[in-house]
């Protein structure tokens, strides 16, 4: 028993000095952190003195550089015063000045009004009478020698530049040779017998019909023995029907789906032979680097004719032509020989793109991204684009040579007729013509005028003001001369 109540004490005891110390422990421990929190605070507000200070510094700087900027824009607003002080001095003055002149301008009119009368009372004159005196004495004196002078100049000038201008293009022409037109707009078909006739037209017409129908031609099957005559104002829709027929009357199974399947097998061979006109012309001339589909849209061009000329002969011609012009004028050959092989590829189109073949032509080239200036040149070869270029006015001049040399093209009996008589009856709508006459197979347009009603230096601006008018008016291949004479004959009859 006593024993157990020594154990008890103890632990009694030692329960009290284990709280007693852990008391102690937890007091140690919140000096500790009053301590810590002393000098946490201590460090802030040192912190909050030194920032308060430098904030206070920064102000006082602000402070000064504000000064010193508004002390810096009272000395610019007072300079700018004492500036605008003395413009508007200046511009007092220049006033003062300006009414002072205007006075004096005043003061020189009246005195030559004062004399202009003085001279008209003198010489019993108006003024305007006196001018118009004194321009009809001298027109009428010396009449005859502006006249001649006129006549000079225009001679030397036009000498000048026919032996340049027939240096150049003798050099470029004479190293070219070209054939003649021979291109219809139908194709002949040579059949082995008559009674190939009958199988083409087929039972109730349905070969002929398919025939056409497919190749989008007409067949002209007439009495002309052993021919079938193959019409369309497509050539290649021509040469398509052509390849087809061949082929049909070749096999000799001749019926609906026979042809089908060949005509189809004619269109896959012109766009090879298309292809290979193509990339032939462009190897031909020298021009490199074209699209694939530019050299498709040139091949067309085999197949296509302009007043009975190939298209495509007259662009390779045209493009001969306009690298020999550009090399004897020191222009981009490159660019002028490139121009000018495109210059007709809305021709290629034109059936089924509206407008102009030179505008189309100028759409194509910059679809396939060609530079402006050979976009330009393109357009410029007909006269409502102004040529602004050296390159262009050569691919003009080079077209105009092609398509107007001799045997290069040929136009209808009917249209030839109906241009020679525009020709004419542009001529004789001016007043003061007694007669036309187109002449030269309408390379001249030879003009009699009445002597009594148009006289030498009138007959000068008469043959301007008609070769304007059929600039304007017509439409033909080359140049036309105008040729305006004024003949006068003195008649007398003895009795």
């Amino acid at each position: 028993m006593t024993i157990f109540i020594y154990v008890i004490a103890a632990l009694a005891g030692g329960t009290g000095l284990g709280y007693a110390a852990r008391i102690y422990i937890a007091k140690q421990q919140n000096d500790q952190l009053e301590q810590k929190q002393k000098e946490i605070l201590l460090e802030a507000k040192t912190e909050a003195l030194k920032i308060k200070e430098d904030a206070k510094k920064d102000e006082e700087r602000s402070k000064k550089d504000l000064q010193e900027l508004e002390k810096s824009l009272r000395r610019r607003e007072e300079m700018i015063d004492r500036r605008l002080d003395s413009v508007e001095d200046e511009k007092k003055k220049i006033l003062d000045k300006e009414k002072e002149i205007s006075s004096i301008k005043d003061q020189i009119s009246d005195i030559k009004k004062h004399q202009q009368e003085g001279l008209e009372k003198v010489a019993k004159l108006k003024k305007e009478e006196a001018r118009e005196l004194l321009l009809s004495n001298i027109e009428r004196e010396y009449k005859d020698d502006l006249i001649r002078k006129i006549k000079e100049q225009k001679a030397i000038a036009q000498e000048e530049a026919q032996n340049i201008a027939r240096e150049i293009l003798a050099t470029a022409v004479q190293r070219l040779s070209s054939d003649h037109t021979v291109e219809t707009t139908t194709t002949s078909v040579h059949l082995p017998s008559d009674e190939m006739k009958g199988r083409i037209i087929g039972r109730e017409g349905r070969n002929i019909q398919i025939f056409e129908k497919e190749t989008g031609t007409d067949l002209i099957i007439d009495d002309t023995p052993d021919t079938v005559v193959i019409s369309a104002f497509d050539p290649i829709r021509r040469h398509v029907a052509k390849i087809a027929l061949e082929k049909l009357i070749s096999d000799g199974r001749i019926h609906p789906a026979r042809i089908e399947e060949l005509v189809k097998k004619a269109r896959e061979e012109i766009a090879v032979q298309v292809k290979e006109a193509g990339e032939q012309a462009a190897y031909e001339v020298g021009v490199a680097g074209l699209h694939p589909d530019l050299i498709k849209i040139l091949g067309r061009l085999k197949f296509r004719t302009s007043y009975g000329q190939n298209v495509l002969q007259h662009s390779i011609e045209a493009t001969y032509i306009a690298g020999m012009l550009a090399a004897e004028l020191g222009a981009d050959v490159n660019l002028a020989k490139k121009a000018a092989l495109l210059h007709d590829l809305g021709k290629a189109v034109d059936h089924d793109v509206p407008g102009a073949h030179h505008h189309i032509s100028m759409d194509i080239a910059r679809k396939y991204g060609l530079s402006e200036d050979i976009i330009h040149a393109i357009g410029a070869h007909h006269d409502d684009i102004e040529a602004k270029t050296v390159e262009a006015i050569i691919v003009r001049a080079a077209d105009a040579i092609s398509s107007s040399r001799p045997g290069a093209r040929r136009e209808t009996l009917e249209n030839y007729v109906k241009r020679l008589e525009e020709l004419e009856n542009i001529a004789n709508s001016f007043p003061g013509v007694d007669r036309t006459y187109a002449i030269q197979a309408g390379r001249e347009v030879r003009i009699l005028v009445k002597p009594e009603e148009i006289d030498d230096l009138t007959a000068l601006k008469l043959s301007k003001d008609i070769a304007r008018k059929i600039e304007a008016d017509l439409q033909y291949p080359g140049t036309i001369k105008v040729n305006v004479i004024r003949e006068t004959r003195a008649i007398e009859f003895a009795k």
